[in-house]
């Protein structure tokens, strides 16, 4: 169950892949860090098309690892805007697993992350909400 409650995936589907033998720890299990990376990855790309613009990531919060994830699981990302302000916003992101001879994905992980939009020299510049955002 995602955090609204919803029994499935919700939100823009921003990254998929399969986690490899190579993403994990001692244990076996999928490194927590190859995980988040993942999903700073899928709300970075989110996080640009609502910008229009290069995004850096400022801020995690309220990372809720709530399953384990294993070699073989398919991996989605999907995000939602939750604030959009000047310059920066915050994406909440959930990651979802599929996993072998299962039909139906569970909920794995999910938090907050705060993008800032950059110019080109890397400072700070307003968000254009005038626009809507460019659909992929």
């Amino acid at each position: 169950m995602s955090a609204d409650g919803a029994t499935g995936p919700s939100g823009d589907l921003c990254i998929r892949t399969l986690a490899m033998p190579a993403d994990t720890n001692a244990n076996g299990d999928i490194f927590g860090g190859w995980l988040l990376s993942q999903m700073d990855v899928g709300g970075g790309v989110f996080a640009s098309k609502v910008a229009r613009s290069r995004t850096v990531t400022v801020a995690i919060e309220a990372m809720n690892f709530r399953k384990a994830v294993y070699v073989g699981d398919l991996v989605s990302v999907y995000a939602n805007l939750v604030r959009v302000g000047r310059t920066s916003m915050t994406v909440h992101l959930e990651a979802w697993a599929l996993r072998r001879k299962e039909l139906q994905p569970i909920l794995v992980t999910d938090g907050n992350f705060t993008y800032v939009s950059i110019d080109d020299e890397g400072r700070p510049q307003t968000i254009r909400r005038d626009e809507p955002p460019i659909a992929t």
